[in-house]
């Protein structure tokens, strides 16, 4: 495993970490036991960062990782994140007692003292434009009840304003192969201010596994099955946005990338790493052996400069319309 720094935080971080929406809900049936030997396993190879939230099955992520923290003797840094409680979903709602309710439930179900990371999740648009919002946890962070901030967005703008707040140490964002536009601007300008960056959705929920075929079925339960169109949540967080039917053309090409003895998935990760702004990505796993697969990613080799002008081909051919414009 290599590590990367995470922004200012002082942190080196696992560059291939662990994703906990999976082990929380919404990706069809779980069991505790396997999600607890996966997370076991990660800590095994090396992962030292675990991405959950408060929503994740309700807490039900946060508890098994607050199991496996009690069992570990290893430093394990957790990032948490905290807003999509609120019903309706809506700026004014990001408030003191609510943010502060919403960080006392998570210490409950962490069983710690203190937060590593909480990153508000997904606000609207509207919240990156609340200096008061940030505020409430800079005192948050002065009580003790966390030890740093930062955002998971949609949209790179959502992105480039949250690193205007200065104690804003990380942003999580959609990045992969069929998410191109953060590395146009953003990248760059989170490098000058010293901003962690988190990857997530790296592969594509499932896409880039390079395993799904126009015959693959969701359970009711799976988020791939009831938010194709965003019903439930903003459709780029299903499939990158992106068309399935096109998804699995766009696969196909990339198919001959695949290093010998590598998977897909392993590619895929790899391209992200190529980015040296990218501080960890954080593919999700359910199972033990979906571990390994991920990690293996950080023994590839770098890809080629023609590898990494093949992907760009294939995005812009297939991809870049649907997508770059909206997020």
């Amino acid at each position: 495993m290599n590590y990367r720094d995470l922004g200012r935080t002082g942190w080196k971080v696992s560059e291939v970490s662990f994703g906990a929406w999976a082990i929380g809900g919404t990706w069809g049936e779980v069991d505790d036991q396997e999600s607890l030997a996966a997370l076991n396993k990660a800590i095994d190879l090396g992962v030292n960062f675990i991405d959950t939230a408060d929503v994740y099955g309700d807490g039900r992520s946060e508890r098994l990782i607050g199991q496996v923290l009690k069992e570990r003797s290893e430093t394990i840094y957790v990032a948490t994140k905290a807003g999509r409680r609120l019903n309706p979903h809506v700026a004014g709602g990001y408030n003191r007692e609510n943010l502060t309710a919403f960080i006392e439930r998570s210490l409950k179900n962490l069983d710690v003292e203190s937060l590593d990371l909480v990153q508000l999740h997904c606000p609207p648009t509207e919240v990156f434009y609340l200096p008061e919002v940030f505020g409430v946890l800079d005192d948050l962070v002065q009580a003790g009840k966390l030890k740093h901030y930062g955002v998971s967005v949609e949209k790179v703008e959502e992105a480039l304003k949250a690193i205007e707040y200065p104690n804003v140490q990380t942003v999580q964002i959609i990045f992969n192969m069929f998410r191109h536009r953060p590395a146009d601007l953003f990248f760059e300008q989170a490098k000058q201010k010293q901003v962690g960056i988190l990857a997530r959705v790296p592969l594509s929920s499932g896409m880039l596994t390079g395993k799904m075929t126009r015959q693959t079925t969701f359970s009711k339960d799976d988020h791939r099955a009831f938010n194709r169109e965003g019903e439930a949540f903003d459709k780029g967080e299903t499939f990158s946005g992106v068309d399935y039917d096109l998804s699995l053309q766009a696969v196909d090409e990339l198919r001959p990338l695949v290093p010998e003895g590598a998977t897909m998935a392993q590619l895929a990760l790899r391209w992200i790493l190529m980015f040296d702004a990218v501080s960890c990505v954080i593919p999700g796993a359910k199972r033990p052996s979906q571990v390994v697969d991920n990690i293996g990613a950080a023994d590839l080799p770098p890809l080629s400069d023609e590898t990494m002008q093949r992907v760009e081909a294939i995005y812009n051919q297939y991809i870049r319309e649907q997508v770059h414009h909206r997020w």
